[in-house]
């Protein structure tokens, strides 16, 4: 579930706490980045079958439904220029994907090969240069690293998304404190439509929608791991995007445990909450995939 909604102002920017704050902060900062390894993991195989076409569609649809919902609650202009964000992010997965498959296509063709080379049988080739016989020193670190390796990696990559989070924060804190009235009636301003928001139902009705379709979207790309064997996925996409959803909920929740408060952000902490249990066996099938080729 994306962060820029009604429930994360109304948990970063409502009264001023310090503690759902830096959650919210350090939530933004590890979507902001989340997309980031999958697309280098692409570039880097030349090939973006490792992720499931259907996953990032319904990822994209549930974007368009959040920033919908951003842009009927009035919400800041930069919460809604990350929700653009996102949905670009999402676009340009889709377009690695079908870019790779359409310069698959002319190798074919330049080899006399098949004429035709649907999404189905796609799905079938071998996603990594190595995994046939081919050699392995032109395929990606993340494919032949130990996974004691990439553990170790990932630690680092948290704790520093961590520290930009938290940094992000305290840059923020501090530019309110420096600009006085202005800043803080833009944020007068935002707790004002987070309380009362335009378009309440359709607001809310975006919120849950988007929340299923994060939530469904992880189904079509756990059945491609069983399939693929985890080749060609960034294990980071989902160790992010488990650190975002948890910081979220956490921020929502440090806010307030009225039952009021939590009804309204029900729907943003159902899809942020549940998706995180999918996203850590999309991990737990990536490390027995893992161990498996490296008991070989």
């Amino acid at each position: 579930m994306r962060p820029p909604t009604a429930a994360m102002l109304g948990a970063s920017l409502i009264g001023n706490d310090t503690l759902s704050s830096v959650l919210g902060w350090i939530s933004i900062a590890c979507w902001i980045v989340v997309y980031s390894p999958q697309i280098y993991e692409n570039y880097q195989l030349k090939s973006g079958e490792g992720v499931s076409v259907l996953f990032i569609s319904i990822w994209l649809l549930g974007d368009l439904l959040n920033l919908a919902g951003a842009v009927l609650g009035n919400l800041l202009p930069t919460v809604i220029i990350l929700g653009a964000y996102y949905t670009a992010c999402d676009l340009i997965l889709l377009g690695q994907i079908y870019y790779y498959r359409w310069k698959k296509q002319q190798k074919y063709d330049e080899v006399d090969g098949p004429e035709g080379l649907s999404a189905a049988d796609d799905e079938q080739t071998p996603l990594i240069p190595g995994s046939e016989g081919l050699d392995t020193s032109a395929t990606p670190e993340s494919v032949v690293e130990p996974l004691r390796v990439l553990l170790a990696k990932y630690a680092v990559a948290v704790l520093f998304v961590v520290v930009v989070g938290i940094g992000a924060w305290w840059v923020n804190e501090g530019r309110l404190h420096r600009t006085g009235p202005s800043l803080h009636g833009l944020f007068a301003y935002a707790k004002k439509q987070v309380k009362k928001p335009k378009h309440d139902v359709l607001v809310q009705f975006f919120g849950w929608s988007s929340a299923a379709l994060f939530l469904g979207a992880r189904i079509p790309q756990i059945l491609k791991n069983f399939a693929t064997c985890c080749k060609g996925l960034s294990p980071a996409l989902f160790l992010f995007s488990i650190l975002g959803n948890t910081t979220y909920c956490l921020s929502i929740i440090a806010k307030s445990v009225d039952k009021a408060y939590l009804l309204t952000n029900a729907g943003w902490l159902a899809g942020s909450g549940l998706t995180v249990f999918l996203d850590l066996f999309v991990l737990c099938q990536f490390m027995y995939y893992r161990s498996v080729d490296n008991s070989r």
